[in-house]
């Protein structure tokens, strides 16, 4: 049975304010997507990557692939007109190439401090339950608004998980699902959880971190680049001065 990566880079970044797509800034000498494909690069247990990539990309992307030894790089494909619509048109196109019990990962490109151990749980998860959403608790009081201005109740956070990427599914079922979705007129779900949810089905937890962040906004690249120079992941090739020697 195979595990395969669905990295989503299908996005524009207009939240970024930038001319380049957000997935392709450049963030110490290397592009933000890089760094998520060689997480899943250096898996022991992914043997493929597919990459859902913004029109106009795709052989930018097949170059850093093989600049920077993306090998299990098997499939680019182009983006839809929202994130639901990717993220089908990926599972669709991996449909034609893999069996129905094969599992995806499906991740937000621009989540590049995945570690091993959250694709590691993502996968296990997946292949006890039926699905996997990486997620972690919620930290912060939660308050309910009608107008956003003005809050008169709160929701308890125990009662609440905060989502990520990535979310694993059998490739046969996350395909079923959206033709229903198509069926049922929803086309612009937010997440594949949330649109597990709205077809009626339950999803279960797998692990996240607080460093495994989404890079939305130019604010999220400043802590990007105080993450890496915090922990540098282990994906990462060790700088010069840390090779050789004692």
């Amino acid at each position: 049975m195979a595990n395969i990566a669905l990295l989503i880079a299908g996005g524009s970044g207009q939240r970024m304010h930038q001319n380049i797509p957000k997935q392709f800034l450049t963030v110490n000498e290397r592009p933000v997507i890089v760094y998520t494909l060689e997480a899943f690069q250096n898996h022991a247990d992914i043997d493929a990557i597919a990459v859902v990539c913004i029109e106009g990309w795709d052989q930018v992307l097949w170059a850093y692939a093989k600049q920077y030894h993306i090998t299990k790089l098997q499939y680019v494909i182009p983006g839809g007109e929202n994130g639901q619509a990717s993220i089908r048109n990926g599972v669709f196109e991996l449909e034609k190439h893999y069996g129905p019990d094969d599992l995806v990962l499906i991740h937000d490109a621009i989540r590049p401090m995945v570690s091993s151990e959250i694709i590691s749980d993502c996968i296990v998860t997946t292949q006890k339950c039926g699905c996997a959403i990486a997620t972690i608790p919620c930290a912060e009081a939660m308050l309910q608004t009608q107008d956003g201005v003005v809050s008169t109740g709160s929701y308890p956070r125990d009662n609440l998980k905060r989502t990520q990427t990535p979310q694993g599914f059998p490739l046969g079922h996350i395909c079923d699902l959206h033709r229903k979705a198509l069926d049922a007129g929803i086309t612009n779900s937010v997440a594949s959880c949330t649109l597990m949810i709205e077809m009626g089905e339950q999803v279960y937890f797998s692990a996240g971190s607080e460093m495994n962040i989404k890079l939305t906004t130019i604010e999220d690249i400043a802590i990007f680049k105080a993450l890496l120079e915090a922990k540098r992941p282990e994906w990462l090739a060790p700088k010069a001065d840390e090779t050789g020697g004692d």
